[in-house]
């Protein structure tokens, strides 16, 4: 929404601006059909707050939610709900240096629905109460929400902004404020900064989906038309000097963080409109880094690699400065590597450039992408539109079309050469720099003197020119003779095709135009966890190696370079029922990606190189888990729920140290090689097309075993419930404290009825726990409640409940958990409470289903296991059926506290 532009607006969005200066943007799009979504952006964030006011922001859009003239405080989400939208995923807004914005998702597109999201959109503009009363309570709540994202990641990726921004105000805004000021302000300074920064001239209104644009913009300008500032309008904030800098070192110490170096140059923001000539330079830029990142992942991929992974690139930060940052995780010994590395790689590029083949690849790549995008354009999704919308006019960016972006990319690149790119390279690597930043647990010997002398050290070795890498083919084109289909059904009611090959392959084919020229394609083989043995551990925490290996004719690196100018994709994952690759690719790709997949189980590699990077990867990280009371649960949940079972178990460090590469191909070469194999293919494609291709790639190979039938009810249990909660410590700070409860209730697939009634219990169990925990008594920001029904595993599967809180607050959680629960099997619901439960479940699963990711993920293992077809007919009208008696008798079977395991991370000062 750029002005002064010569850039081609999408011509489907209709821009347009009130008399009182507010502008909007409309755009109809039917993915998925009925679907609005709404985004409302105040150009004004921390940047805008005035010293006594830090924090005051933010806390400002969580009072959006805390009523205003015409809704009362605590019924905007009630009311929402009542419309099928889920607080925190459909109801949602952010804060940050130069913007706020508020996010609704609408599920439906009625007229009634529309004009309630556009009524609580105006009621925020100007007409928020801001009650004291209700601003006390919320700051426990941002209290708790700076406590939870205080973590090492956090507060060095900080450090290193404000290092690399010094001079600017930003360093000095962080959205999240400063906490005394957030505990002590008075709600005066919060209506303040609300008057002077909530005005029309600084709005702007995006609604995209299933509507009418004309009628949205009599609507639009009915509702916005009357909305005045106050007062005259604020000074713009002055946003500082970029610091000048030249060459520098400097140490960020961050206990429990990972190790890192990095090499950086800034120079300042360029404020001129976005115009083709701006974005054909930071093209050409773009394709210069490119080439620099591809030239160091090769490097992170080789055996003995002085990193474990490395980011080039470069970013406008909040109109501060352009910055060229080259980032590199390293062990924490091996920074000194790390650094010498990168330094000589971006000096190799600034000295002898790119070749012109490399940037013939980098070129191919990026319009690959492109054309992928303008192909499935019509299929986008509404709530990608509105984000992205929403991003361009925080970017003061010219929202252009997928189509327009590939002709413009074809015209900016035409006739681009190798020594334009050099010359950018040259431009990038000026400025403020090289600034070299090390950010480690603890600090070197030497200080900032050792990275100086390292840095000092690297550059005095002079750098050659790279050798010229060799072209390579995608050699997997051919498996063998295709097999033959030997059964071949279809399930009409779910448009579904269901094949078995002669090898015993199986394959499901749902068709899709859900999105266009877009392909999903999964491969679960054999039994997963459930096939290891359970008395010791073994390294599924190495799985992201098995795609990182490549497969034995090239490396990962050379099918990317292979690949090129194909949009697919590999991964690789361990599920409780399957080894898994998963694929996403474009229609015309499809045998492609099949091949691909066919390749890495048929003819894999497990590299010893890709082993020991997701090795190093995990021991650079353990000790972040340690650092807050999220990491702690996260880690160590899933073992203890499954009673400390180690194929659910997070290994420790001796574990990890211990770990081989021979045993990481002993693991998963015997599964892969010769388990089952389940293909589900959902998209943009024929049954035909579908079936032809998988019998040329996994048809033709050797027979695979069938799927074999198995109950595992008595091999995974649930743990005991325990007279206290099982305790761990987290070394972070001593005031956040992590409260965790669980339920024993069954698989999801044997009971179905139970599985609806458990979803919409625990919603209601989570709603309530919310409006007493965190809206009225502001004791936390992060809190969830869950129903993990097992799909896989028999007779396996849990309730669990999750906050974080002020240690001295556990108690009271607890307390107010036995409260519910006995209220629960005490009383019926109302029906609205129901209602409001009910409601955002279906409206959810109902868009889900416009997805390709919904097929492909409930239709694995569908062919052995018809349960599962019955799940996707009856989920929607199995919620419809739950009454309230349903959930009283549900809460009495298993919403008993004397059944609930009880899980507490508290800080290691305060045990």
């Amino acid at each position: 929404m750029s002005h002064k532009s010569d850039l081609q607006a999408d011509p489907d969005v209709h821009f347009g601006t009130l008399a009182n200066g507010m502008r909007f943007a409309i755009m109809r799009n039917t993915t998925p059909p009925g679907q609005v979504s709404v985004r409302f952006r105040i150009s004004s964030g921390s940047l805008q707050e005035n010293d006594d006011q830090q924090g005051l922001a933010h806390l400002l859009e969580h009072m959006a939610f805390k009523g205003s003239t015409n809704v009362a405080e605590g019924e905007m989400i009630r009311i929402l709900q009542r419309k099928g939208l889920a607080f925190g995923r459909d109801i949602n807004g952010h804060t940050y240096y130069d913007e706020t914005v508020y996010k609704l998702d609408l599920p439906q597109g009625d007229a009634d629905t529309v004009s309630t999201g556009l009524m609580l959109m105006r009621e925020t503009a100007s007409e928020l109460t801001l009650d004291a009363g209700a601003f006390d309570r919320e700051r426990g709540v941002i209290l708790s929400e700076e406590r939870l994202r205080d973590t090492p990641q956090y507060r060095a990726a900080l450090e290193i902004m404000n290092s690399l921004l010094a001079g600017k105000r930003a360093t000095m805004r962080a959205p999240i404020g400063k906490a005394d000021i957030i505990s002590n302000a008075p709600v005066a300074l919060v209506r303040d900064y609300y008057r002077a920064n909530y005005r029309p001239e600084r709005a702007t209104l995006i609604v995209v989906g299933d509507i009418d644009p004309a009628a949205m913009e009599i609507e639009i300008r009915q509702r916005f038309g009357d909305w005045k500032a106050v007062g005259p309008p604020p000074a713009e904030p002055d946003l500082g000097t970029l610091a000048t800098k030249g060459d520098s070192a400097e140490v960020i110490v961050v206990p429990g963080g990972m190790t890192s170096i990095q090499i950086a140059w800034t120079r300042p923001y360029d404020a001129a409109p976005d115009t083709f000539a701006k974005r054909r330079t930071k093209l050409i830029e773009d394709l210069g880094l490119r080439v620099l990142q591809r030239r160091l992942s090769t490097i992170a991929s080789k055996a003995d690699a002085p990193f474990i992974g490395v980011i080039a690139g470069s970013q406008d930060l909040f109109d501060s400065a352009h910055v060229v940052q080259i980032e590199a995780n390293s062990e924490t010994d091996k920074w000194q590597a790390a650094l010498a590395a990168i330094d000589q790689e971006q000096r190799r590029i600034q000295e002898f450039g790119a070749t012109q083949a490399e940037i013939d690849r980098e070129d191919l790549d990026y319009r690959s992408a492109l054309q992928a995008a303008a192909a499935g354009a019509a299929t986008r999704m509404t709530t990608d539109i509105a984000s992205v919308l929403a991003s361009s006019v925080d970017d003061d960016q010219v929202f252009t079309s997928p189509a327009e972006d590939l002709s413009l990319f074809e015209t900016m690149t035409s006739g681009v050469t190798a020594a334009e790119i050099n010359r950018a390279l040259q431009h990038a690597f000026s400025g403020n720099g090289p600034q070299v930043v090390l950010q480690t647990a603890q600090p070197p010997e030497g200080g900032v003197d050792a990275v100086r002398q390292v840095y000092d050290a690297s550059n005095a070795i002079a750098v050659s020119a790279p050798s010229g890498a060799a072209d390579v083919a995608w050699p997997y084109t051919q498996f063998g003779e295709p097999g033959a289909v030997v059964e071949r059904r279809t399930v009409e009611d779910l448009g579904l095709t269901m094949v078995r090959f002669s090898n015993g392959v199986r394959l499901t084919v749902k068709p899709t135009k859900l999105r266009a020229n877009e392909v999903l394609v999964r491969e679960d083989i054999g039994r997963g966890r459930l096939g290891l043995p359970k008395d010791r551990s073994a390294p599924i925490w190495a799985s992201r190696a098995v795609a990182w290996s490549g497969v034995k004719a090239m490396d990962y690196q050379d099918i990317q370079k292979a690949l090129t100018a194909n949009i697919v994709s590999i991964d690789f994952s361990v599920s409780d029922s399957s080894f898994r690759f998963d694929g996403r690719t474009r229609t015309e790709d499809l045998a492609t990606q099949l091949q691909l997949m066919t390749a890495y189980t048929s003819d894999p590699a497990y590299r010893p190189e890709a082993f020991k990077r997701v090795q190093q990867a995990y021991l650079s990280g353990l000790d972040q888990y340690e650092a807050t009371p999220g990491g702690i649960i996260s880690r160590d949940f899933p073992g203890l729920v499954h009673s400390g079972d180690p194929r659910w178990t997070f290994p420790d460090r001796a574990q990890l140290s211990a770990a081989k590469p021979d045993e990481f191909e002993a693991l998963f070469r015997p599964m892969v090689s010769n388990g089952p194999i389940d293909i589900t293919i959902v998209g943009d494609v024929t049954v035909d097309d579908a079936i032809r291709l998988t019998a040329e790639t996994f048809g033709a190979l050797p027979p695979r075993p069938e799927t074999a039938s198995s109950n595992d009810r008595d091999d995974v249990h649930f743990p005991a419930t325990t007279e206290k909660p099982v305790l761990q410590t987290h070394s972070g700070g001593a005031d956040i404290a992590a409260a965790a409860f669980a339920v024993p209730i069954g698989d999801l697939l044997s009971d179905l009825p139970r599985s609806f009634t458990a979803n919409i219990a625990t919603q209601i169990f989570q709603n309530r726990l919310i409006d007493q925990f965190r809206i009225a008594e502001g004791a936390s920001y992060a809190l969830q409640g869950i129903a993990d029904l097992s799909s896989e595993v028999p007779g396996y599967g849990y309730a669990y409940f999750y906050v974080e809180t002020d240690p001295a607050k556990v108690a009271r959680f607890y307390a107010l958990v036995d409260e519910i629960a006995n209220d629960l099997w005490s009383h019926d619901v109302s029906p609205d409470e129901l209602a409001r439960a009910r409601e955002p479940i279906v409206e959810t699963l109902k868009h889900r289903q416009q997805s390709n990711e919904y097929w492909i993920a409930y239709l694995h293992h569908a062919q052995t296991d018809s349960r599962r077809l019955d799940r996707i007919r009856d989920s929607l009208s199995g919620y419809g059926k739950v009454t309230a008696g349903d959930i009283r008798a549900f809460a009495t079977s298993y919403f008993s506290p004397e059944k609930f395991w009880k899980f507490e991370v508290l800080p290691a000062t305060v045990r």
